[in-house]
């Protein structure tokens, strides 16, 4: 081989270039990510919603020494703790042999994911069949929930205080459920709708069944069926739909995508394939000086409100409480904190090249990905991390061998998104999003590469020392 001129020295030297993971790792890194989204794939499917995300974390951190906390009680240093808010967000905490005033390391991904959830008086019969009324949650696209297997999850709580948990549609004996769509023949006035407006929220009924209760003297036969064969497995009433929270998951497993097996399809990757990182790189921790935090929050798609959102205090009150336990200043923990927010990002797809700007894309097999800010045309919304910050970052990822990339959300004026960045941030803690690009983002399959999981994973344990 020839050598390099100065030229090629200076250009090698002075350009930058994204690094495809499968070609500058060694087979034997391939395999150690190939065999961590074995694990992954396990999470996903048993986290299609983010009470089942939160059940399924804290048997990890059970299964590593982790002991249930709740505010008030002692924290040791040393000490391995977890949080359960309200079933549905989750705190681990690794507690360091450093003050915490030097700062606390938070890692910080939502488990809720784009579905539909039932109504509060959801259940009707219509013309021969039954059907459970939807409202969709977070942004979908309306015609990809059509005439896909589904399946129902969630819990039940009676007026008894009794909470009744449900899955129906996940186990190969069960049966699934659809939303209907026209045929072909009868459509021609759907398919010259915008795609925007041909189908309507309201028309995403869920159908559950057909057959008659056998009586002859009594109206709504189907539905009574129906009701009937809940109460019979569940115990409850159709006025127990009000304290519910049932959701519509596709009925599907995560599956590996492509010859090579190189690809991960599945429901739920936004935003899970970042959560289980975070997971991974506390419960694999070795001892760090730093106390480490890693939240699972909730309700991110539709703007990280309530009781267990990240606009919640909780986080700012475990700050408090670690202050109080440890006779520190929370106001200097927070200061001194850092955060990586883990969200996933658009990767780019050559089949819709015209919405990305590639100069400024994630590419898929090309590493975790890193962006400044997110939000939407003028950053709206954005966290905007700084300069100081991301060249902190970037050092950690560049000592410890991650291989990584930056990204922005698509072309400027073509949309955008946000993520729980803002909400750290506004704590007085630095803040900059770090994720896995996602084809199909926001669909009932979408599709990441188990190269950018796994440099995800490290990135996450690099940030932690």
């Amino acid at each position: 081989m020839s050598e390099k001129t100065k030229a090629q020295e200076l250009k090698d030297k002075l350009f930058y270039k994204k690094k495809n993971v499968f070609e500058e790792r060694s087979e034997e890194e391939i395999d150690r990510a190939y065999a961590y989204a074995e694990g992954y794939k396990k999470y996903l499917d048993n986290a299609k919603t983010e009470r089942e995300a939160v059940n399924a974390a804290i048997q990890l951190a059970k299964e590593a020494g982790y002991v249930e906390y709740t505010l008030g009680d002692e924290l040791k240093a040393g000490g391995k703790y977890y949080l359960n808010n309200r079933g549905k967000s989750l705190f681990l905490v690794k507690m360091g042999t450093e003050s915490p005033e030097c700062g606390v390391r938070i890692n910080a991904a939502h488990i809720d994911s784009p579905r539909l959830d039932l109504k509060q008086h959801p259940l009707y019969e219509d013309n021969g069949f039954a059907y459970l009324k939807t409202h969709y949650y977070g942004g979908i696209r309306k015609y990809q929930w059509t005439t896909i297997p589904l399946a129902l999850h969630g819990v039940v709580t009676k007026m008894n205080g009794e909470t009744v948990d449900i899955v129906i549609g996940e186990d190969a004996n069960d049966p699934i459920f659809c939303i209907t769509d026209l045929l072909p023949h009868l459509a021609s006035n759907q398919s010259q709708k915008p795609l925007g407006t041909a189908f309507e929220g309201e028309g995403l009924n869920l159908m559950i069944g057909c057959r008659p209760y056998r009586d002859d003297e009594i109206d709504q036969k189907i539905k009574l069926n129906m009701m009937a064969i809940l109460n019979e497995k569940y115990g409850i009433v159709e006025s127990d739909f009000i304290s519910a929270e049932l959701t519509v998951t596709p009925a599907m497993n995560a599956r590996d995508l492509g010859l090579d097996r190189a690809l991960i399809a599945g429901y739920g990757h936004d935003d899970r394939v970042c959560a289980y990182p975070v997971i991974t790189s506390i419960l694999e921790d070795e001892g760090t000086e730093h106390t480490l935090i890693g939240v699972l929050a909730d309700k991110e798609e539709i703007g990280s409100c309530g009781a267990t959102g990240m606009r919640c205090r909780l986080l700012a009150d475990l700050i408090d409480e670690i202050a109080r336990e440890t006779g520190t200043n929370a106001n200097v923990i927070r200061a001194n904190s850092m955060c990586l927010s883990a969200d996933v990002s658009a990767g780019f797809d050559p089949l819709y090249p015209e919405v990305f700007e590639k100069r400024n894309s994630a590419l898929l097999s090309c590493g975790v990905v890193m962006s400044k800010y997110t939000g939407a045309r003028g950053k709206s919304g954005s966290n905007d991390a700084s300069a100081e910050y991301v060249a902190k970052v970037r050092a950690i990822f560049e000592a410890n061998d991650v291989i990584w990339q930056t990204a922005e959300l698509g072309k400027v004026d073509a949309g955008g998104g946000g993520t729980v960045a803002a909400d750290v941030a506004n704590h007085n803690i630095d803040t900059v999003d770090l994720g896995v690009p996602v084809l199909s983002m926001h669909a009932p399959m979408e599709v990441i590469s188990k190269a950018d999981l796994y440099e995800t994973h490290k990135a996450f344990c690099a940030f932690c020392k």
